[in-house]
């Protein structure tokens, strides 16, 4: 693996980088570790790679220069690494129901709920995002259904701006393949029951 071969702003993990040294060379993994460590700090203590650049520990990127200045890491992918890989977590909040097409209005701040976030809430303040942990554990199977549970939930406070939400919600529905019987099933295990009827108003809006 050639650190060339990462995309400009790709955040480059040297924990991946050293798991798979320690497979291509058949070390103990902690050796690797330590063999990685070396390796980039001497590639950034003599400019190797003149557009490598180090993020935090254990996180470096590639950069690009351009007439507006340089390429900074895509915080996209930290986010994604960080809290919502693998099916750990999904974004709530405006920004989902603007997403869904039930506001037009841009969120000033992003939200996740994530399992990493254990239980309380808190601001990831070098991403610039709110992180709130599940009402369960999220998994591959359940987190399509929770987001657009915790939409329901959210809908009141939110400035939904469309003149029949329960029929985009309900195209919504329909277009990500979720069933009524497993909303309703988890509505009822982990929501209040005003998000039990707007199922049924959603369901009636087909």
């Amino acid at each position: 693996m050639q650190l060339n071969d990462f995309q400009t702003g790709q955040p480059i993990y040297t924990k991946d980088v050293a798991e798979k040294m320690a497979l291509l060379f058949g070390m103990p993994l902690n050796k690797a570790v330590a063999a990685t460590g070396v390796a980039f700090k001497r590639i950034m203590d003599k400019t190797i790679i003149n557009n490598l650049r180090f993020y935090q520990k254990g996180i470096y990127y590639l950069t690009a220069y351009t007439p507006f200045g340089e390429v900074g890491i895509n915080k996209e992918c930290l986010i994604a690494d960080k809290y919502l890989l693998p099916d750990i977590g999904y974004e709530t909040g405006l920004s989902a129901l603007y997403k869904i097409g039930l506001t037009t209005q841009l969120p000033n701040e992003r939200c996740f709920v994530t399992n990493k976030a254990k239980n309380c809430v808190r601001t990831d303040e070098k991403l610039g995002v709110l992180i709130r942990p599940p009402k369960t554990t999220i998994n591959e199977q359940n987190k399509m259904y929770l987001q657009l549970l915790d939409v329901l939930e959210f809908m009141d406070k939110a400035p939904v701006d469309v003149e029949q939400p329960y029929t985009v919600l309900a195209n919504y529905i329909q277009r990500v393949k979720l069933e009524y019987k497993t909303l309703l099933s988890f509505a009822d295990k982990y929501y209040n029951k005003k998000t039990v009827l707007q199922i049924a108003h959603i369901a009636s809006s087909v």
